[in-house]
């Protein structure tokens, strides 16, 4: 039996770029920094969700040949990925503030039946929806 998701993957194009825009502008905290092997095991996640880590990936040989590396580093910049939905309490607010930081948003705050979303890029072109979930009503 699955008992719970413990790390994610997401495609970067640049390991320290993207230790930047993660930990300064979207403030998450680093989980681990290392090297397996020649890999760089790098990890992130929001700080009120400890249990849950965010690998930062550069696609490259071992886990791709160099030529499936170059597709998928090329498909990164290109937009073609999501990074999934990053909650919020405030998305207009935070909008507001990662607006400020230099983010990239690709739809600005709207009302949706599920709550409000906005949608954003991370520095190597993955794209997030940032959403303020529905308070259900009492």
């Amino acid at each position: 039996m699955i008992n719970r998701l413990s790390h994610v993957s997401i495609y970067v194009l640049d390991q320290d770029r993207a230790l930047r825009f993660y930990t300064e502008v979207l403030g998450f905290n680093v989980r681990s920094d290392t090297s397996l092997d020649g890999f760089r095991w790098l990890t992130v996640g929001p700080r009120d969700q400890p249990d849950v880590a965010i690998l930062l990936a550069v696609p490259a040989p071992p886990m791709f040949t160099p030529d499936d590396a170059q597709t998928v580093q090329a498909l990164v910049a290109k937009g073609a990925f999501s990074g999934g939905v990053l909650e919020t309490d405030d998305c207009r607010g935070t909008y507001e503030r990662l607006k400020a930081n230099g983010v990239t948003f690709l739809q600005e705050p709207v009302e949706r039946p599920y709550g409000v979303e906005a949608v954003f890029r991370d520095d190597s072109g993955n794209w997030f929806s940032l959403t303020q979930p529905r308070t259900p009503a009492s």
